[in-house]
């Protein structure tokens, strides 16, 4: 019999706290009865809400806090007043000493990467980890990453951010070997910067069972679904994904004007009323809400910070289902079996691998600058 997956809740994130976070859960655990539940906050604000669903509170063990870290807080400000009493910091500890299987929170994103990384580290064969989101397509839902974590990225970094995004495909899609795409200006071999020509060469390498590389991808391709995996930098996925829900609230705003601009169109639109509704659905950030933080060793899940409580469930969804499907474990063997191949390669003469290699050789690890991810609600 498997054993229970653990959750632990920062019940104090996001912009509405235990409000949302209780109720989100509740609405989880009507799903998945069999999970658990470590609940972190103010016991005075989150009680109340824990008592409102008594079969909640049978799964669930509160451990109190009065610290919360701020959605305005910076992250260096975070860590220095309430590292180690925040309720951020003691759901993250708790997947650290194993009394959770992932941490969820909708609180401030800088933070809340700043403490991962502080107190999960990150995996042995990743330099730095990446923020991946689940972006809704043409085609039902792809993985974009990173959209935030850290800006500028190596030849090495796009290779690691393609077999950690190839790795959540395979454990939320339940597809053995997802589809991977490079972000570029063009699908030209000979178009983009070179860190990204180099990483493509990289990936041609690999040629992994557990990887189908495509090739480039524009930024067109990314609502098509053309690939399960999109892969970019942190600076450029954070535009794509800001520009993208701001489009999509902006066709929401259209098609409202347009629909009660006259009594013709109010009758339409009650007429049409389903289709409109699944329109807005499939247009909602709250469909594919909750963003993961990959490369860590541990599983943290980021919600946006104004979710509602479907939403906030939605979250907890992801963060089961990567445990279930054992994320880390999946992560783990696809680098090792990639630096395997690597090492095959480095005695088979191939002139595309050994110019990437070459050209990764020469690049300075360290130009690529970490920076506070921006919130991705």
């Amino acid at each position: 019999m498997e054993e229970p997956v653990r959750i632990a809740l920062d019940a104090m994130g996001g912009d509405f706290g235990p409000s949302i976070v209780i109720p989100g859960a509740a609405m989880f655990h009507e799903r998945n009865p069999d999970v658990r539940f470590l609940l972190f906050g103010d016991q005075d604000k989150v009680a109340p809400f824990l008592r409102a669903h008594p079969a909640l509170a049978a799964v669930s063990e509160l451990r109190h806090t009065s610290v919360a870290v701020g959605m305005a807080d910076k992250p260096s400000q975070a860590l220095r007043a309430t590292r180690r009493n925040s309720s951020m910091w003691m759901a993250i500890e708790a997947v650290r000493n194993g009394a959770a299987d992932c941490a969820v929170s909708a609180g401030n994103t800088g933070a809340l990467m700043a403490m991962s990384k502080i107190c999960l580290r990150t995996m042995a064969q990743i330099d730095r980890p990446a923020l991946a989101a689940l972006w809704p397509t043409l085609r039902g839902r792809s993985i974009v990453l990173d959209v935030g974590a850290t800006i500028g990225a190596d030849a090495q970094h796009y290779v690691d951010l393609a077999i950690m995004g190839a790795a959540m495909a395979r454990s939320l899609f339940d597809v053995e070997r997802p589809t991977v795409g490079l972000l570029n200006v063009g699908v030209e071999e000979v178009k983009g910067i070179e860190e990204v020509k180099a990483a493509s060469r990289l990936l041609q390498a690999i040629d992994s069972p557990l990887l189908d590389y495509r090739g480039f991808v524009e930024g067109d391709d990314i609502g098509r679904g053309s690939v399960d995996v999109v892969v970019t930098e942190g600076f450029t996925g954070n535009i794509a994904l800001k520009t993208a829900e701001g489009t999509a609230r902006q066709i929401r705003a259209y098609l409202k004007q347009s629909l009660t601009s006259t009594w013709r169109n109010k009758i339409g639109a009650l007429l049409a009323r389903s289709a409109f509704e699944d329109l807005k659905a499939k247009l909602s950030p709250r469909e594919a809400n909750g963003a993961v933080f990959l490369g860590l060793d541990g599983v943290v899940i980021k919600a946006h910070g104004g979710v509602d409580a479907d939403g906030f469930s939605g979250a907890i969804d992801i963060g089961a289902n990567m445990t279930r499907h054992a994320l880390l474990e999946k992560i783990h063997d696809m680098m090792t079996l990639a630096n395997e191949h690597a090492a095959a390669l480095a005695g088979v003469p191939d002139e595309g691998a050994d110019d990437a290699q070459a050209e990764l050789a020469e690049e300075p690890r360290s130009a690529c600058a970490e920076a506070s991810p921006q919130d991705p609600a």
